[in-house]
């Protein structure tokens, strides 16, 4: 059977994004978007695969396992809400520690890995 669609409580979505549910749409501070009627149900929930979609918000569905992931939504034109990195120090090629800090003001490009 494929789910085409993800039906949540209203409350619960606001817990979890910080996004209230208003008769003008969804809103987070000053920023709100309207939502079409088809995404608000009768008995108080909302359909995510709307949301989503209204909001840039990516959704997927892992149909093997019945789970679904909502990400961050994209509506006020950032992804990120700041790009600062954590303050962290590294060990560079000879073991020497390096402050991320140390490099504040230049681009930098940070690779992880990990073998499991």
């Amino acid at each position: 059977m494929i789910l085409d669609r993800l039906d949540v409580d209203a409350a619960a979505f606001e817990a979890r994004t910080g996004w209230a549910i208003k008769p003008e749409g969804a809103c987070a501070g000053d920023v709100c978007v309207p939502l079409p009627d088809e995404s608000r149900r009768a008995d108080g929930t909302l359909e995510a695969t709307v949301l989503a979609a209204r909001m840039g918000m990516p959704l997927v569905h892992d149909e093997a396992h019945g789970l679904w992931a909502l990400g961050p939504s994209t509506a006020t034109g950032k992804a990120l809400t700041t790009a600062q990195a954590a303050d962290v120090t590294l060990p560079d090629i000879d073991g020497n520690p390096v402050e991320l800090a140390s490099f504040r003001g230049r681009k930098v490009l940070l690779v992880a890995w990990a073998s499991w």
